[in-house]
């Protein structure tokens, strides 16, 4: 059962309007569509609350189960076919685009800088983690890489989001090792582009413009093993 995800064309959409679909459990809610990201590549799920018939509803958890999109409600009432408004809780969210557009730049600049490769992430609202593959650690290097993420974030660039097919995405270098991943079945791909820094398949929420950000702050980078290495930043 495919659910709209209205964010993946407007990041900034606050609240919507939408059908219950199914109710299991009492408590777990699929949408016709939905504006509440579900926690997935990183990036944490929405919060907030489903309203309808005069009672309000909070949504504690939102995830893909067996290919359908289920928010978790913190209380039963709930019906199938009730019209609802959902309301996102725009601090978090707004705070973990922020983050996820950062992420996009420090991969980019540890990528152009050092080689390294992206191996993970986790977005959280206080502090954020990127994984990379780094044969060498240096501290002060890390430092000096944010740093230059900062001067990019001060370039105030406009973050583009647009759909391509598929097989013309798959061949912009770059975007391959992760658009691959995604099911032959997605036949047209979501592309997240800074201009002159970063391009690649994605479907997480993005700010409109890097000046957004804020100031990255440099926190801590830790060896996970070999080649493998964790960096910990925060925004300002």
């Amino acid at each position: 059962m495919d659910t709209e995800l209205l964010y993946f064309t407007d990041c900034y959409l606050r609240e919507f309007e939408a059908k219950v679909l199914e109710v299991n459990n009492d408590k777990y809610i699929v949408l016709d569509k939905t504006g509440f990201y579900y926690n997935s590549g990183g990036q944490p799920f929405d919060t907030g609350v489903i309203a309808a018939n005069g009672d309000e509803y909070p949504v504690v958890f939102a995830g893909k189960f067996s290919g359908t999109i289920s928010h978790e409600v913190g209380k039963p009432g709930l019906k199938v076919g009730d019209y609802v408004k959902g309301r996102i809780d725009w601090d978090r969210r707004y705070r973990h685009m922020r983050m996820h557009t950062a992420a996009h730049i420090i991969d980019a600049v540890l990528y152009k800088e050092a080689g390294a490769l992206c191996t993970g992430n986790q977005l959280g609202t206080d502090k954020s983690r990127i994984d990379f593959s780094l044969d060498v650690l240096d501290r002060d290097k890390m430092q000096q890489y944010i740093g230059m993420a900062n001067e990019w974030v001060k370039k105030a660039i406009d973050v583009k989001i647009y759909f391509m097919p598929r097989e013309d995405a798959l061949k912009i270098p770059g975007v391959v090792k992760l658009a691959s991943v995604m099911p032959p079945e997605v036949k047209e791909l979501r592309i997240v582009e800074i201009p002159g820094i970063d391009l690649q398949a994605d479907g997480g929420t993005q700010v409109k413009n890097t000046s957004e950000i804020g100031q990255i702050k440099f926190l801590s980078v830790e060896n996970k093993g070999k080649a493998n290495r964790r960096l910990y930043y925060t925004l300002d």
